[in-house]
């Protein structure tokens, strides 16, 4: 007779109430948990089909009272239909080098990322990482992980994108850019080139983390396009939500 040996219980927690930083005068709660040891990737695609993202190693989910603004959002790539801004944006990068590199922070990459910080996010708490903090962003990750490097023909580092392998697509974890090349629009290339990688893989969703609706630094994750948000514990597609919040409004 054999014996099988109890499965060792997983542990969510709830997080002390803290200013939430997309919306001003409100506060958030997030349920955490660990992601550890061989089940760290199938716990970690169960729960990003379930609205959680991940930080080193802790995925988390906003649980905060009273208020829902937070929606997971993802592109469906192999319906993905680029408008004719990205159509420009994607020939406008096309001088560009892509390199999917192994999870290791480099000083190069923090340069970027500081300066990236202090013209975007000057007053918010990553604004102050160290190198050895934002080691600890790229490098602690139980799961298979990616930094995307985004270069000039010249060699320069000009974008680059924290990225996580799931078992039906890629997730954005945190991207950052040289702010100076507006042009470019190198915050939304991005975006293109994981939903054109995933296809590649035959993967079928980007997830873009967190869309706030009232957030006008989130706006641009609705414009990939068809894209799906998780409500009522189902991914529904954006513009068929959109269209009944229309009609209720109208009625």
């Amino acid at each position: 007779m054999s014996f099988k040996p109890a499965r060792r219980p997983h542990f969510f927690y709830t997080t002390a109430p803290l200013p939430c930083p997309y919306l001003a005068g409100r506060m958030e709660r997030k349920v955490v948990t660990e992601l550890a040891g061989v089940l760290a990737e199938s716990l970690h695609d169960k729960l990003s089909k379930g609205g959680f993202r991940r930080s080193h190693n802790i995925a988390y989910a906003p649980v905060c009272p009273s208020c829902n603004a937070c929606v997971p959002i993802r592109v469906r790539c192999f319906d993905f239909a680029p408008s004719r801004t990205q159509r420009r944006v994607a020939r406008a990068n096309e001088d560009l080098s892509v390199q999917e590199m192994p999870p290791r922070a480099t000083l190069e990459q923090y340069s970027l990322f500081q300066a990236y910080q202090k013209q975007r996010h000057n007053d918010g708490d990553m604004a102050t990482m160290s190198f050895y903090d934002y080691r600890a962003m790229v490098e602690d990750t139980p799961i298979e992980t990616s930094v995307v490097e985004f270069r000039l023909p010249s060699g320069e580092l000009v974008g680059a994108c924290l990225m996580d392998r799931l078992n039906d697509g890629l997730s954005a974890v945190y991207s950052f850019f040289d702010t100076s090349l507006d042009a470019r629009s190198l915050g939304t290339f991005a975006v293109l080139w994981l939903i054109g990688r995933a296809g590649e893989l035959g993967l079928p969703f980007v997830y873009l983390g967190y869309w706030v609706a009232e957030s006008r630094k989130m706006a641009y994750k609705t414009k990939f396009r068809p894209a799906e948000i998780l409500r009522g514990g189902a991914w529904r597609e954006l513009g068929a939500v959109e269209g009944a919040k229309a009609r209720e409004t109208a009625g």
